[in-house]
Formats: structure tokens, C-alpha cells, sequence
């Protein structure tokens, strides 16, 4: 996984749009098939933006497209699930990368503005609650004891009041910021309510950041992607979560079948209709789609089911008929 290594940790900052550019003999992506038959006649700039937990899914796709396509530009933004619909929906963008699906009032605001599009499923992800590497004590939390933690109002703010086993340690909370799908999708999971939370703890839309805060505190708990986790866990130790049928651990397996419940999850590209007037979006789009499995796995993400699978294709032809009416 050196490939995806090398990507990860070259993340630029949240206020920094990650430029991703590569030779035409770098990393040989001729393994990834085929970007539809126009190599280096293609050229343009293809603008992607949003999920900071899908843009390491969607740098990869951009590497490997652009090994065939050296004429071709692709920018990986990571302004958060919300922040990447809002350009998305303005127009700013070709492609919005989302850790969750697009809400009605984001439908009607890229509705208002003419913007069609479609959902695509690319992978799969499940959100790894992580500790430090020097906590030797906890190894699964119940989705109970986290929605103790992390409920609007917790008080909670040491590992005994979690369980009276646990030591006299204090917690400090890391975690997803307001405008990420993440956010959105844990709140949801584990207390019942989207956007519902505690909110005396340390957010960012950058996982780096909370990887760097969690791995720094013995007493201290995170959440993000399980890719993150995968990258670091050297520094990092992933809890089992017990969502009422005993303890599991995250991993591509419990992901992919869904009994790492309830924190399993799809991850999602929402590409604009009228972005395929583009060539050079229309071939990165049909790229993506056809190298959807080889693309998760080189990003350490979990690919999708055969029925998902499926479910892509289709998804692939109803953009195109958008396009066309």
C-alpha cells in the first residue's frame, strides 16, 4: 500500500485545495484499465471538492487517470461533505465528493441553480473510534457508553465515567467538524439525530488533524474513516464497537457485509450532468466507475459488493441520459 501511503500523508491543509498532478510514466497505472481510448489527445482541468474522507479515494483516481492523461489537470478539494455541495451546487465544481448522501435542501439548492447530477456509490468505508496506542485498558465500547460520551450536553469528561473499570484518566475528545459528512454520519449512528453532539470537543474537517490530536493524549478518543486509521496505526488503536451483537472490529470484511453496525457506510461522487460536455470529465468519470474496485483498494478503502456494484453501472447510464435531455 506504499502508493496510497505516499498520497495520505502528502494531504495539503483544509484551507489548501490539493493540486494532484502526474507524469505519464509515474506509478504504473496501466494496471487501473483503460480512461476510454482518447490517451493524451485529452486536456482541461477537472475540479473535485468536498469530503476530506472520499478525496484520498478520489487522489487516487485522479493519479491513475492522469498517468494515461498527462494533458489533464485534476484538483482534489477537501472543504467537507457540506462545503463541497455548496460549490458543487454553485457551479464551482465538476464532481462533489460526499461521505454521506445529498440532503433536500442541497437537492433544491443545486435544483434552483440548474445543477443536475447523479449519485454514485464508489466504495465503502466504516468509521473507526480510535484511542491512543498507550490506552491499554479500553478495547469496545458499546454504542450506548458512546452515545454517553458524545450526546448533546455529556458531561462526561473521564474514562471512569465511561465504565468504573476504566482508570482515572481524563478524555479529551477529537472529532469531524460541522461540515463534514462524518460529522453527519456519527451523530446520526450513535445519538439518534444528525448533527446532534457534544460540542466541547476539538473538531476538523482535516483527519489529520484529529489522528495528530488522539495519538498525542493517552486519555484521548477520535473518530474518522477506517482508511485514516489503516494509515496510522502505529500511533493509533481502533476500538471493537458492540452495536447489540458483541464486539466487532472494524476491518474490510465487517465493513463490507455490514456487521460493523452501526458505523458501516457507502462513500459517494455526485458528478454534474452538464460537466460531461466536457471530454476529459466524461472519460474521468467513466474511469472511475470502470476502476471503482482497484481504486478502493489502492487507497485502503473497502470496495464495493457485487449488488452495489450493479447498482454503479446504472447510475453511470443515468447521468448520461441527464446529460443528453
Amino acid at each position: 500500500m506504499n502508493f496510497s501511503t505516499s498520497l495520505r500523508r502528502a494531504k495539503a491543509p483544509l484551507a489548501l485545495t490539493a493540486a494532484v498532478m502526474l507524469a505519464a510514466t509515474a506509478c504504473g497505472g496501466a494496471e487501473a484499465g483503460s480512461s476510454g481510448g482518447d490517451g493524451d489527445k485529452l486536456a482541461g482541468t477537472i475540479k473535485v471538492d468536498g469530503s476530506s474522507t472520499v478525496a484520498p479515494l478520489s487522489t487516487v483516481a485522479a493519479q491513475l487517470f492522469q498517468t494515461e492523461n498527462a494533458g489533464v489537470k485534476v484538483t482534489v478539494g477537501t472543504s467537507g461533505t457540506g462545503g463541497g455541495f455548496e460549490k458543487f451546487c454553485a457551479g464551482e465544481t465538476d464532481i462533489s465528493n460526499a461521505s454521506r448522501p445529498i440532503k433536500d435542501e442541497e437537492k433544491a439548492a443545486c435544483e434552483k441553480k440548474g445543477v443536475k447530477f447523479e449519485e454514485f456509490s464508489v466504495a465503502n468505508d466504516g468509521l473507526s473510534v480510535v484511542v491512543s496506542k498507550d490506552n491499554d485498558f479500553a478495547d469496545c465500547l458499546t454504542v450506548e457508553q458512546l452515545k454517553k460520551i458524545w450526546e448533546p450536553g455529556s458531561k462526561v469528561n473521564n474514562w471512569n465515567q465511561v465504565d468504573p473499570k476504566f482508570p482515572n484518566q481524563k478524555l479529551e475528545l477529537f472529532g469531524a467538524g460541522t461540515d463534514s459528512g462524518t460529522f453527519d454520519y456519527f451523530t446520526d449512528a450513535i445519538n439518534g439525530e444528525e448533527g446532534a453532539s457534544r460540542t466541547d470537543y476539538s473538531p476538523s474537517e482535516d483527519d489529520n488533524v484529529t489522528v495528530q490530536g488522539v495519538s498525542g493524549s493517552k486519555g484521548g478518543m477520535g473518530y474518522f474513516g477506517l482508511s485514516y486509521f489503516e494509515e496510522n496505526k502505529d500511533k493509533l488503536k481502533a476500538l471493537k464497537i458492540d452495536g447489540g451483537d458483541g464486539c466487532v472490529a472494524p476491518e474490510t470484511k465487517t465493513v463490507q457485509d455490514g456487521s460493523y453496525k452501526p458505523l458501516s457506510r457507502p462513500l459517494f461522487i455526485y458528478p454534474k450532468a452538464s460537466s460531461l460536455d466536457k471530454k476529459e470529465v466524461e472519460a474521468f468519470v467513466e474511469f472511475y466507475v470502470a476502476n471503482n474496485a482497484d481504486i478502493a483498494e489502492k487507497a485502503q478503502f473497502v470496495p464495493l459488493n457485487a449488488e452495489q456494484e450493479t447498482e454503479l453501472k446504472k447510475d453511470l447510464e443515468t447521468l448520461r441520459e441527464q446529460h443528453k435531455s
